[in-house]
């Protein structure tokens, strides 16, 4: 395939992703999203008398002086929102044993949250990162921009395969000055996750999506097969028919998973699985209804 083949066929991928995306947005995904983020803060909005119960410290004692009695300021909530995508393309986000890879998986979350997000006003970035973070996008508003974010998902080429979810983390800590919603998806295939995680949930506000696809949960019976890993390059021949085997890597891919579940639920980040074989719209709005229902507590 040549080079314009290949970009030709991502375009195209691009083109569908946006159709469905937007199609989702619109009829079942853009409520849940307004209803589960909160602006950054409160912007003036205007001086009224005060009434009693109101809070004390919002007295503008200028005001009060010139009226001669006690008015206070209004606020209204900074409703526009810096949403960053963080999106994990090393080697393995490249493996799928279904009709999708786990890269086009996070390609499609991140083209409902980006459209979602311009329609509500709110300005999306982007974070491509592999061993290092490579490509950074400053958050922007328009369709036009999510566009070019899903284009750059599923064209990047990492110029190192592996996996440094620390790395991601120290990058959006030093380029980002004001609070975020940082949606971190990968398959978190790496280690330590607890203190790049702490660092920047304690700074942005975090939501960690991570990418599965059920072959890495469990080992088919199909004899003697050959594993390679794309990120280390490292390849074995192993017999799947062994059912020691089989059971203990289904052990430790549970270990796995609990350790990403209790290093999240420890530093306060939601967290939701998307996987590349069922439908990731309901694991999106099961995450955005369980923020809702913590926002109105």
């Amino acid at each position: 395939m040549t080079p314009d083949e290949q970009i030709e066929e991502v375009m195209d991928r691009v083109r569908k992703l946006e159709l469905k995306a937007r199609r989702l947005v619109r009829e079942t995904f853009a409520g849940e999203y307004q209803s589960s983020f909160r602006g950054q803060g409160l912007d003036f909005d205007d001086f009224r008398e005060y009434q009693h119960g109101d809070e004390i410290r919002f007295i503008d004692w200028n005001v009060t002086a010139r009226m001669g009695s006690p008015y206070i300021r209004k606020f209204r909530e900074e409703r526009e929102l810096a949403v960053i995508l963080a999106v994990d393309v090393s080697g393995s986000a490249d493996f799928g044993s279904s009709h999708f890879s786990k890269r086009e998986a996070a390609a499609e979350a991140a083209a409902i949250l980006g459209f979602s997000a311009a329609g509500n006003g709110d300005k999306v970035g982007l974070l491509l990162f592999a061993k290092e973070a490579f490509l950074f996008i400053p958050p922007a508003k328009g369709t036009r921009h999510v566009l070019r974010i899903v284009r750059e998902i599923l064209m990047a080429e990492p110029p190192q395969p592996g996996t440094s979810i620390a790395a991601a983390c120290d990058f959006l800590i030093r380029t980002l000055r004001r609070k975020a919603f940082v949606f971190l998806i990968s398959d978190f295939f790496d280690s330590p996750l607890d203190k790049p995680l702490g660092k920047l949930a304690r700074k942005h506000e975090t939501i960690a999506l991570r990418i599965t696809d059920p072959l890495e949960d469990t080992l088919p019976k199909a004899g003697k097969v050959i594993l390679s890993d794309p990120e280390t390059g490292w390849v074995s021949q192993i017999n799947t028919n062994n059912p020691n085997l089989r059971m203990g890597y289904e052990k430790l891919m549970r270990r796995q998973a609990e350790g990403i579940r209790d290093t999240c639920k420890k530093n306060g980040i939601d967290l939701a699985h998307l996987s590349t074989e069922r439908d990731r719209l309901g694991d999106l709005h099961r995450l955005l209804k369980k923020r809702a229902r913590k926002l109105t507590r």
